[in-house]
């Protein structure tokens, strides 16, 4: 089914619209969430999750993309369960390497206080626009979807020192780049 016709079936508010995201996008959900938390009941919850959040969300939203849109929500309500189960001591995920890896160029805590949070995605998607499209694809499944370094390698065909090495590069452009826009690290 076309997105179109999915997003018409929530704004109709038929449950329909939750199977036929489901059939279209669980996979996709699965693996942002998996990536994030690491743990298969905490997945198959969060997706569930996610599923009614897009029922509560549409309407009165009617997401342009429908796959960017529940990439976000999935994302998002993935890390927000790493946070729950940090406080209980139970992650299993990849959140706090992955976040460590990026704290070298951009900090957390600055960050809140100094800058708004779009103000930053816009500086992000700036760099990523002049990146080639490789290392732009990389950056993302790393820093966005959250995947492993091994993962990253079986899809690009290349070793591990050098996804590695592409990731560390890419944190010191960007780290001079927010610096050269005058973003207080």
């Amino acid at each position: 089914m076309e997105d179109t016709e999915i997003i018409n079936l929530y704004f109709n508010r038929l449950e329909d619209a939750i199977k036929e995201t489901s059939n279209k996008y669980n996979n996709y959900c699965t693996i942002i969430a998996r990536n994030i938390l690491g743990n298969n009941e905490d997945v198959e919850e969060c997706t569930n999750e996610v599923y009614m959040k897009m029922w509560n969300s549409i309407p009165p939203n009617r997401p342009n993309k429908l796959s960017a849109y529940i990439g976000k929500i999935t994302r998002n309500t993935a890390i927000d369960y790493v946070e729950k189960y940090n406080a209980q001591k139970r992650n299993n995920g990849q959140l706090n390497i992955i976040l460590s890896e990026l704290e070298e160029c951009v900090s957390i805590n600055t960050l809140e206080d100094e800058i708004d949070e779009r103000l930053l995605v816009q500086y992000i998607n700036n760099f990523l626009e002049n990146l080639s499209l490789q290392n732009r694809k990389i950056f993302i499944k790393r820093y966005w979807y959250a995947y492993s370094i091994e993962e990253i390698m079986e899809e690009f065909k290349m070793s591990k020192s050098k996804i590695k090495s592409i990731l560390f590069r890419l944190r010191k452009k960007l780290k001079k780049y927010l610096e050269m826009e005058g973003v207080v690290l």
